[in-house]
């Protein structure tokens, strides 16, 4: 547990270090980890505002974590809940006061909130104490909540937040706000921009960038624990490859649309033009200006090479698009990158590329059964993808199928 001066310091840096995460769903990690070290709890959740509802989106908890075995990640249903004061986040929604609450169970009868004890009896799990936390932007608008649940005393028993706590949460929960709002705007501009793309290119949707980016990040955080690289060195490069990922197709807005929305199949020449998106796409990234656009440029130009080196667009210069000398075939055309000599970040998201298309919908297809999806994946290790890579989305598939219900194609 940390001492008030600890405290007192770690705040300090906070903005610092939350600054430094610029994905979403990254950030939202960080700030639960943090928030719950602070006070030393068990639990929490963060829930975001949209509209008229809160959306459950992120949580931790040590208590049911420690019942999985080494390497599994707990897995949670998506729901929604009303901004209004019947349940405790909506009530701290509703009116932007925090509510600091001993045990959820014996809340009085007149107290306009109550607790669901739905998710306790399914999971197990006993909730008691929990301290709710309104985050609100600059301007007074509501960005979300922040709960936390279960405070521990240094011999992990359960008791009441204290009223130093709530003081040390509600000036978390304002730095917090910052960061939460800076990356909603990142990623709102990541989205457009996939918008844009969407125009030209209706297999470009939100959800499919925000699946294929949820896919990527578990793929690749499995890789790097196997490896025992450094837990700053994983949680950095998350965050790049989660927005990497979204923006894997964005070249294909400077395809022409005669070719990109055609119906039947391409001809050679079509294939070709098309091909070039991932170099367009690419090239948006030059001019580097931080670690995120080498991770975009490296995404966009691989995710089409192939571990047998049957991908494109092979060996280029990426300023002028032409081969390199030395790595071209009998007929002048690059050779396509093989096996290591692709990226990491290009091979994941190949592989969650892929998977995300054959299992989705479009105008144009129906979705395949997940079986058959499976099968064409592990199929394709060795050839198409790198085989470690099928190995690890096998073994997440809970986890990936999750990111798939909760960034759902809409109805």
């Amino acid at each position: 547990m940390l001492t008030e001066k600890e405290k007192m310091e770690t705040l300090s840096r906070l903005v610092i270090q939350l600054n430094r995460v610029s994905d979403l769903d990254i950030l939202m990690e960080h700030i639960l980890s943090q928030a719950r070290r602070f006070v030393n709890a068990d639990a929490g959740s963060i829930y975001i505002a949209e509209d008229k509802i809160l959306k459950f989106t992120y949580t931790q908890n040590d208590t049911l974590q420690k019942r999985l075995s080494k390497g599994e990640k707990l897995i949670y249903s998506t729901f929604s809940l009303p901004i209004n004061e019947q349940s405790i986040a909506g009530y701290v929604a509703s009116t932007g006061k925090p509510l600091n609450i001993a045990h959820v169970y014996e809340i009085e009868a007149t107290a306009p909130y109550n607790f669901s004890k739905e998710f306790d009896e399914a999971s197990r799990y006993a909730t008691r104490s929990a301290l709710t936390i309104p985050l609100t932007s600059a301007s007074g608008s509501l960005l979300g909540i922040l709960q936390i649940i279960n405070a521990q005393d240094d011999d992990k028993n359960v008791i009441s937040f204290s009223e130093k706590d709530e003081k040390m949460m509600l000036q978390f929960a304002s730095i917090a706000a910052v960061a939460l709002e800076r990356a909603q705007m990142m990623r709102t501009i990541i989205l457009r921009m996939i918008r844009m793309a969407e125009l030209r290119d209706p297999k470009e949707t939100g959800a499919h960038v925000n699946r294929v980016g949820g896919f990527a990040v578990e793929i690749y955080e499995k890789w790097a624990t196997l490896r025992n690289l450094p837990q700053k060195e994983i949680d950095l490069n998350r965050d790049l490859l989660r927005m990497a990922a979204m923006l894997h197709d964005v070249g294909k807005v400077a395809i022409s649309d005669l070719i990109l929305k055609k119906p039947g199949r391409f001809n050679s020449d079509e294939y070709e033009t098309m091909k070039q998106h991932t170099v367009l796409g690419a090239q948006l990234f030059l001019g580097r200006q931080s670690d995120f656009d080498d991770a975009a440029s490296q995404v966009a130009l691989t995710h089409h090479e192939k571990w047998d080196g049957s991908g494109y667009p092979g060996h280029i210069d990426l300023v002028s698009g032409l081969p390199l000398s030395g790595h071209t075939d009998s007929a002048g055309r690059p050779r396509g990158k093989k096996g290591s000599e692709i990226p990491l970040f290009g091979r994941i998201v190949a592989l969650a590329d892929v998977y995300d298309a054959l299992s989705s919908a479009r105008i144009y297809k129906e979705a395949w059964s997940e079986s058959d999806v499976l099968t064409t994946l592990e199929n394709g290790a060795g050839s198409q993808f790198d085989p470690e890579l099928v190995d690890i989305f096998f073994s997440i598939i809970d986890i990936i199928r999750s990111i798939q219900n909760r960034y759902a194609d809409a109805a």
